[in-house]
């Protein structure tokens, strides 16, 4: 079965990875599975239940929901009938929905729960072009899911020819879905992509690694995230059985439960993990906890494709045997490959677990390119720390003189809908696609990002600073949670530091400093001074222009929920720096007076 569109993945499936837990979902805290044939299934009688409503080819479709098998019911059934999945986080504002709901005239809206049906209910009367809601939860006196799957049953012998002739019908060049993602004016665009960008991207990256039906993996990045789809899809085409979880709460329970042998994470929840587990490793006592960071330490030299003297093999296996394999208990017991993306992983984090037998496998893209333009490759050892790997074959990538990156390929989008003249603004004359990312082909073969293009500031001595890197610098030290590198058009670059307090309120009870809150420990003067020694140490590793001459603690944890940080997990530059003007303004004050 050669797959074109993306809901060939269907048939693919049937014919070669047939397994009882094709995708599952956690229902009154039980896992549910259901079985390829099932999966099929549910995903036909959705297609049928809409024809019977009438969709047509074409028509836009939301899905507001966390992570379930429903929601990949629904994007098969739409990607059959030629309708447009257009997939949205279930945590914007009702502004945000609004628009996307009437720049995209959805026709049709699912969503997971009472809360958001609740809440996006009322749109229907407001939006003209919005027909029906449907849920995947069981609410009163909305329609259930339940509701299309027994109108695609009653329906099936009339409109399965129906059915079968719009699946033949519909080309790899036509579009399958439409992404929102937010410009610079904040105002959302929608990328449309086709089969073609979406399937010739995932079958390519399935190749990167050799897991199949005896594997199985959790999915609880967000799948409106172009990111966790494409992964979701290369799983289900490689036959990786298919957890998801809807919240981040679920996280850590899952994977013990599930013992899952490949997942998604962006930097921060690797960051996370990571520091939970040396927070751990602080805890131990005498020789078990000499042992511990005597086997992080060695991971400091680790390199993907190294050649290891005996005495480093044998280090390592003793590290493994006694440290590392209680590492991979923690995690399930099963996990060896972990797929990063969404912003620069900090190198330390990359080494330590793929020391330690979890492979990170870094990638590069945007919702633009479908997304992966470049990732490791666990098969032909294609992988170097630091950078995010080899361009993925079929993808063209270049730098321009700027150092910004450049690419084109089967992946790069049909456009943003509706609005050609911003579509023209980043793709050019040449078919080049502009990604507003400053990088290099590291050895003229491993792309790696060194900023954002717009993120970039000038110092007012003329130098530039690209703050990502610094940030991921100071993320090193086991004090800091999360950092924001500040300073454009000023004499110096600076920083705000949330604290890592867990870490940090050990740290204070070792050294016998009483508090009461985060507020009490950051203006602390030992925690102060214990900073100044961590931002010291790091100024060593970077140019004179780049070192960081002024910080702020922040008492608070910077969160998607609090604003601070996007959906993905990234920094908010304009939302922090407005958040906290005032303590910026006290930072660059004393040396705007002395001009």
């Amino acid at each position: 079965m050669v797959v074109k569109r993306t809901f060939d993945i269907l048939d693919h499936c049937l014919e070669n990875f047939s397994r009882p837990d094709a995708v599952c979902g956690k229902y009154d805290n039980k896992w549910v599975q259901f079985s390829t044939e099932q999966f099929a299934r549910q995903s036909e009688l959705l297609a049928l239940g809409l024809l019977a409503l009438g969709i047509q080819k074409g028509d836009r479709v939301a899905t507001v929901s966390g992570n379930r098998p429903e929601w990949t019911f629904v994007d098969m059934a739409l990607a059959m009938t030629g309708a447009i999945h257009v997939p949205v986080y279930p945590t914007i504002s009702n502004e945000e929905y609004r628009y996307i709901f009437t720049h995209a005239e959805t026709r049709f809206l699912f969503i997971s729960d009472e809360k958001l049906y609740n809440k996006l209910n009322p749109m229907v009367e407001e939006i003209t072009t919005l027909e029906q809601v449907f849920t995947f939860n069981k609410i009163p006196g909305a329609t259930n899911i339940d509701h299309l799957y027994q109108l695609g049953e009653t329906n099936e012998k009339s409109l399965m020819p129906v059915l079968i002739a719009s699946k033949e019908s519909i080309t790899d060049q036509e579009m399958v879905t439409m992404i929102y993602t937010s410009g610079t004016t904040g105002i959302p665009k929608g990328v449309m992509l086709s089969h073609r960008n979406l399937v010739s991207n995932f079958t390519t990256h399935a190749k990167n690694f050799d897991l199949g039906l005896a594997h199985k993996s959790i999915s609880f990045l967000p799948l409106c995230h172009i990111f966790e789809r494409i992964v979701n899809y290369n799983f289900l085409y490689n036959g990786i059985g298919i957890y998801y979880v809807e919240t981040l709460a679920q996280i850590m329970p899952a994977i013990k439960e599930v013992q899952p042998h490949i997942f998604c994470g962006v930097p921060r929840l690797l960051e996370r993990i990571y520091n939970s587990i040396l927070t751990k490793g602080k805890q131990l006592k005498g020789i078990k906890k000499w042992l511990f960071f005597w086997a992080v330490d060695l991971t400091k030299g680790y390199e993907h494709n190294m050649r290891m003297t005996l005495w480093f093999r044998l280090r390592l296996a003793i590290a493994d045997k006694l440290i590392f394999s209680k590492w991979r208990e923690g995690l399930g017991g099963n996990l060896q490959i972990i797929v990063s993306g969404g912003a620069a992983l900090q190198p330390r984090i990359a080494r330590v677990f793929s020391a330690a037998k979890i492979y990170v496998l870094e990638g590069y893209g945007l919702t633009e390119t479908s997304p992966v333009v470049a990732v490791g490759n666990l098969m032909t050892r294609e992988m170097k720390i630091g950078t995010n790997g080899p361009i993925l074959p079929g993808v063209e990538v270049k730098i321009a003189e700027d150092g910004e990156i450049l690419t084109k390929g089967p992946n790069l989008m049909m456009g943003y809908y509706r609005q050609p003249e911003l579509t023209a603004e980043v793709i050019d004359k040449d078919g080049w696609f502009h990604t507003g990312d400053i990088g290099i082909l590291d050895e003229g073969k491993y792309l790696k990002i060194t900023d954002r293009k717009k993120e970039i500031f000038k110092l007012t001595g003329g130098k530039y600073i690209a703050p990502q890197m610094i940030e991921n610098k100071i993320k090193e030290s086991m004090f800091v949670d999360q950092v924001i590198v500040i300073g454009d058009h000023e004499k110096f670059a600076s920083a705000l530091i949330s604290p890592n307090f867990e870490y940090l309120h050990d740290w204070c009870s070792s050294h016998q400093i009483l508090f009461k809150d985060n507020e009490a420990v950051i203006t602390n003067p030992k925690v102060q001074a214990q900073f100044l020694l961590e931002i010291k140490e790091i100024n060593k590793t970077l140019g004179l222009h780049e070192e960081i001459k002024r910080f702020r603690l922040i008492s608070d944890s910077w969160t998607p929920q609090g604003g601070e940080l996007s959906q993905t997990l990234k920094l908010k530059r304009k939302v922090i720096e407005a958040k906290y003007k005032e303590l910026i303004e006290q930072i660059f004050a004393p040396s705007r007076d002395q001009d």
